[in-house]
């Protein structure tokens, strides 16, 4: 099974934290590092130090929406902090959603919230790739 990993994260999230929270899904799944095709996020992340890192260490292409896009997914958790400070009421599960070229079906972890030792977040939404969309 391959898999596309939607991200969001606090500005300045150290590498660990992102690392930690992708860790914890993936084994959710049973899965490894091989299983994931891209990571997607926010436009405004293009410059987010660990976000880059964490692909580069993986070999991970790394998509980015802007929040007109990402404001077109129907998510099941919206949020209006999200909005409030992004544009649009979802990072995670809406980026993760438009790379796979899918939908809600193929939402596999919907919002995987995680505060690192720092007290940063950082947040996961994994969608599974189907025949279609590959």
């Amino acid at each position: 099974m391959q898999v596309v990993l939607g991200m969001g994260c606090d500005r300045n999230t150290p590498l660990e934290t992102l690392e930690q929270v992708v860790n914890t899904s993936l084994q959710q799944l049973k899965l490894d590092h091989s299983a994931v095709k891209a990571v997607a996020t926010i436009d405004k992340k293009s410059d987010e130090v660990a976000l880059l890192a964490l692909a580069k260490k993986y070999n991970w292409p790394l998509q980015f929406f802007s929040a007109t896009q990402l404001a077109t997914v129907e998510v099941p958790n919206p949020s209006e902090v999200v909005m409030k400070y992004m544009g649009t009421p979802a990072v995670a599960e809406a980026a993760a959603l438009l790379a796979a070229n899918t939908d809600l079906n193929d939402l596999m972890i919907e919002k995987n919230k995680y505060r690192g030792h720092d007290g940063k977040n950082a947040t996961v939404s994994v969608v599974r790739l189907n025949n279609e969309s590959n």
